[in-house]
Protein backbone atom coordinates (compact mmCIF):
# COMPACT_ATOMS: atom_id res chain seq x y z
CA UNK A 1 0.00 0.00 0.00
CA UNK A 2 2.82 2.43 0.79
CA UNK A 3 4.10 1.87 -2.63
CA UNK A 4 0.64 2.65 -4.18
CA UNK A 5 0.24 5.95 -2.21
CA UNK A 6 3.59 6.79 -3.61
CA UNK A 7 2.52 6.47 -7.13
CA UNK A 8 -0.41 8.40 -6.02
CA UNK A 9 2.14 11.31 -5.14
CA UNK A 10 4.10 10.70 -7.97
CA UNK A 11 0.87 11.48 -10.19
CA UNK A 12 -0.33 14.29 -8.23
CA UNK A 13 3.22 16.09 -7.95
CA UNK A 14 3.36 15.79 -12.30
CA UNK A 15 -0.57 16.69 -12.74
CA UNK A 16 0.14 19.07 -15.94
CA UNK A 17 2.42 15.83 -17.35
CA UNK A 18 -0.14 13.23 -16.10
CA UNK A 19 -3.23 14.90 -18.03
CA UNK A 20 -1.10 15.44 -21.46
CA UNK A 21 -0.10 12.14 -21.48
CA UNK A 22 -3.63 10.90 -21.01
CA UNK A 23 -5.13 13.54 -24.02
CA UNK A 24 -2.08 12.09 -25.88
CA UNK A 25 -2.75 8.34 -25.57
CA UNK A 26 -6.37 7.68 -25.35
CA UNK A 27 -6.50 11.19 -28.38
CA UNK A 28 -4.34 8.73 -30.47
CA UNK A 29 -7.23 5.63 -29.60
CA UNK A 30 -10.00 8.35 -30.29
CA UNK A 31 -8.41 9.24 -33.68
CA UNK A 32 -8.45 5.65 -35.25
CA UNK A 33 -11.62 5.24 -33.61
CA UNK A 34 -13.13 7.93 -35.72
CA UNK A 35 -11.04 7.35 -38.67
CA UNK A 36 -12.43 3.80 -38.82
CA UNK A 37 -15.77 5.05 -38.28
CA UNK A 38 -15.43 7.67 -41.14
CA UNK A 39 -13.43 5.13 -43.80
CA UNK A 40 -15.03 1.49 -42.64
CA UNK A 41 -12.81 0.03 -45.25
CA UNK A 42 -9.99 0.82 -43.50
CA UNK A 43 -11.22 -1.43 -40.31
CA UNK A 44 -12.37 -4.16 -42.98
CA UNK A 45 -7.96 -3.51 -43.76
CA UNK A 46 -6.83 -3.66 -40.09
CA UNK A 47 -9.57 -6.82 -39.50
CA UNK A 48 -8.45 -8.82 -42.26
CA UNK A 49 -4.77 -8.30 -41.65
CA UNK A 50 -5.60 -9.70 -38.40
CA UNK A 51 -7.22 -12.96 -39.82
CA UNK A 52 -4.66 -13.30 -42.35
CA UNK A 53 -1.81 -12.91 -39.85
CA UNK A 54 -3.02 -15.86 -37.46
CA UNK A 55 -4.24 -14.07 -34.25
CA UNK A 56 -7.74 -14.18 -35.20
CA UNK A 57 -7.16 -18.08 -34.88
CA UNK A 58 -4.91 -18.10 -32.42
CA UNK A 59 -7.74 -16.38 -30.19
CA UNK A 60 -10.15 -18.62 -30.70
CA UNK A 61 -8.52 -22.13 -30.25
CA UNK A 62 -7.71 -19.58 -26.59
CA UNK A 63 -11.25 -19.39 -25.96
CA UNK A 64 -11.68 -22.52 -24.57
CA UNK A 65 -9.48 -21.79 -21.76
CA UNK A 66 -10.59 -18.22 -20.10
CA UNK A 67 -7.20 -18.90 -17.39
CA UNK A 68 -4.91 -19.29 -20.34
CA UNK A 69 -6.67 -16.68 -22.52
CA UNK A 70 -6.06 -14.33 -19.70
CA UNK A 71 -2.33 -14.97 -19.66
CA UNK A 72 -2.02 -14.83 -23.63
CA UNK A 73 -3.19 -10.91 -23.12
CA UNK A 74 -1.36 -10.05 -20.00
CA UNK A 75 1.74 -11.53 -21.74
CA UNK A 76 0.44 -9.58 -24.81
CA UNK A 77 0.12 -6.24 -23.21
CA UNK A 78 2.73 -5.99 -20.31
CA UNK A 79 5.41 -7.56 -21.65
CA UNK A 80 5.47 -6.89 -25.58
CA UNK A 81 3.31 -3.55 -25.70
CA UNK A 82 4.45 -1.95 -22.45
CA UNK A 83 7.66 -3.38 -21.64
CA UNK A 84 9.20 -3.94 -24.91
CA UNK A 85 7.69 -0.99 -26.98
CA UNK A 86 7.17 1.29 -23.92
CA UNK A 87 9.68 1.29 -21.41
CA UNK A 88 12.94 -0.27 -22.52
CA UNK A 89 13.02 1.89 -25.76
CA UNK A 90 12.95 5.06 -23.60
CA UNK A 91 15.70 3.39 -21.43
CA UNK A 92 17.99 3.94 -24.39
CA UNK A 93 16.34 7.10 -25.94
CA UNK A 94 14.64 9.46 -23.92
CA UNK A 95 10.76 9.61 -24.72
CA UNK A 96 10.96 7.10 -27.85
CA UNK A 97 8.80 4.85 -26.14
CA UNK A 98 5.97 7.21 -25.83
CA UNK A 99 6.61 8.31 -29.13
CA UNK A 100 6.05 4.70 -30.95
CA UNK A 101 2.95 3.85 -27.88
CA UNK A 102 1.05 7.30 -29.76
CA UNK A 103 1.74 5.24 -33.31
CA UNK A 104 0.84 1.83 -32.59
CA UNK A 105 -2.04 3.16 -30.46
CA UNK A 106 -3.81 4.87 -33.66
CA UNK A 107 -4.49 1.38 -35.35
CA UNK A 108 -5.89 -0.12 -32.11
CA UNK A 109 -8.74 2.65 -32.26
CA UNK A 110 -9.31 1.89 -35.93
CA UNK A 111 -10.13 -2.03 -34.78
CA UNK A 112 -12.44 -0.81 -32.09
CA UNK A 113 -14.19 1.09 -34.91
CA UNK A 114 -17.79 -0.94 -35.17
CA UNK A 115 -18.74 -1.85 -38.29
CA UNK A 116 -21.90 -3.45 -37.91
CA UNK A 117 -24.37 -4.24 -34.95
CA UNK A 118 -22.52 -7.13 -33.62
CA UNK A 119 -19.58 -4.34 -33.05
CA UNK A 120 -21.24 -1.95 -31.29
CA UNK A 121 -22.51 -4.67 -28.83
CA UNK A 122 -19.07 -5.41 -28.38
CA UNK A 123 -18.09 -2.86 -27.26
CA UNK A 124 -20.02 -2.42 -24.25
CA UNK A 125 -17.89 -4.07 -22.08
CA UNK A 126 -14.91 -3.73 -24.01
CA UNK A 127 -14.34 -0.03 -23.94
CA UNK A 128 -13.60 -0.27 -19.93
CA UNK A 129 -11.39 -2.79 -21.09
CA UNK A 130 -9.55 -0.53 -23.23
CA UNK A 131 -10.06 2.71 -20.55
CA UNK A 132 -8.11 0.50 -18.04
CA UNK A 133 -5.62 -0.80 -20.15
CA UNK A 134 -4.47 2.85 -21.71
CA UNK A 135 -4.52 3.76 -17.70
CA UNK A 136 -2.12 1.56 -17.35
CA UNK A 137 0.35 2.49 -20.16
CA UNK A 138 -0.85 6.19 -18.98
CA UNK A 139 0.97 5.57 -15.72
CA UNK A 140 3.76 3.87 -17.63
CA UNK A 141 4.42 6.59 -19.73
CA UNK A 142 4.43 9.09 -17.05
CA UNK A 143 7.02 7.48 -15.68
CA UNK A 144 9.05 7.56 -19.28
CA UNK A 145 8.35 11.50 -19.34
CA UNK A 146 10.37 11.29 -15.42
CA UNK A 147 12.73 8.83 -16.80
CA UNK A 148 13.38 11.15 -19.72
CA UNK A 149 13.09 14.63 -18.08
CA UNK A 150 15.59 13.34 -14.91
CA UNK A 151 18.08 12.12 -17.64
CA UNK A 152 18.11 15.54 -19.71
CA UNK A 153 17.89 17.43 -17.52
CA UNK A 154 19.61 16.06 -13.83
CA UNK A 155 18.77 19.42 -12.13
CA UNK A 156 15.19 19.45 -12.30
CA UNK A 157 15.67 16.53 -9.62
CA UNK A 158 18.33 17.90 -7.55
CA UNK A 159 20.90 15.39 -8.70
CA UNK A 160 24.90 16.43 -9.87
CA UNK A 161 25.07 14.17 -12.74
CA UNK A 162 23.28 11.90 -15.22
CA UNK A 163 24.48 9.17 -13.59
CA UNK A 164 22.71 9.88 -10.69
CA UNK A 165 19.65 11.39 -12.25
CA UNK A 166 19.02 8.32 -14.43
CA UNK A 167 18.61 6.29 -11.56
CA UNK A 168 16.30 8.65 -9.70
CA UNK A 169 14.18 8.40 -12.95
CA UNK A 170 13.96 4.65 -12.56
CA UNK A 171 13.32 4.68 -9.32
CA UNK A 172 10.01 6.62 -10.16
CA UNK A 173 9.24 4.73 -13.41
CA UNK A 174 9.56 1.66 -11.08
CA UNK A 175 6.88 3.50 -8.79
CA UNK A 176 4.19 4.04 -11.29
CA UNK A 177 4.96 0.36 -12.72
CA UNK A 178 3.53 -1.30 -9.63
CA UNK A 179 -0.21 -0.04 -10.18
CA UNK A 180 -0.10 -0.13 -13.91
CA UNK A 181 1.10 -3.82 -13.65
CA UNK A 182 -2.18 -4.29 -11.54
CA UNK A 183 -4.35 -2.70 -13.92
CA UNK A 184 -2.89 -4.75 -16.89
CA UNK A 185 -3.41 -7.61 -14.84
CA UNK A 186 -6.75 -7.12 -13.47
CA UNK A 187 -8.20 -6.45 -16.75
CA UNK A 188 -6.14 -8.58 -18.69
CA UNK A 189 -8.60 -11.53 -16.64
CA UNK A 190 -11.87 -9.18 -17.19
CA UNK A 191 -11.05 -8.93 -21.06
CA UNK A 192 -11.09 -12.73 -21.02
CA UNK A 193 -14.03 -14.01 -19.31
CA UNK A 194 -16.17 -11.05 -20.94
CA UNK A 195 -15.19 -12.23 -24.41
CA UNK A 196 -15.41 -16.05 -23.35
CA UNK A 197 -18.94 -15.55 -21.34
CA UNK A 198 -20.27 -11.93 -21.72
CA UNK A 199 -19.72 -10.78 -25.72
CA UNK A 200 -22.07 -14.21 -26.64
CA UNK A 201 -24.47 -13.30 -24.70
CA UNK A 202 -24.74 -9.50 -25.99
CA UNK A 203 -24.46 -10.53 -29.34
CA UNK A 204 -26.91 -13.77 -29.23
CA UNK A 205 -23.96 -16.41 -30.42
Amino acid sequence: MRLFRRAVQTVQANRRAYLVLNAVLYGSVLVGFGTGLLFPGLTATQTESFESGGQADLVRSLLENPWLFALVILANNALRFALLNLVLPSMIVPFAGIVWCVYTLFPVGLMLAPVDRDGWLVLIPHSLTVVMEIQAYVLLALGVHLLGRAWIWPRTVGAENRRQAYAHGLRQLGVLSLPALALLVVFAFYESFSVVYLVPLLIGG
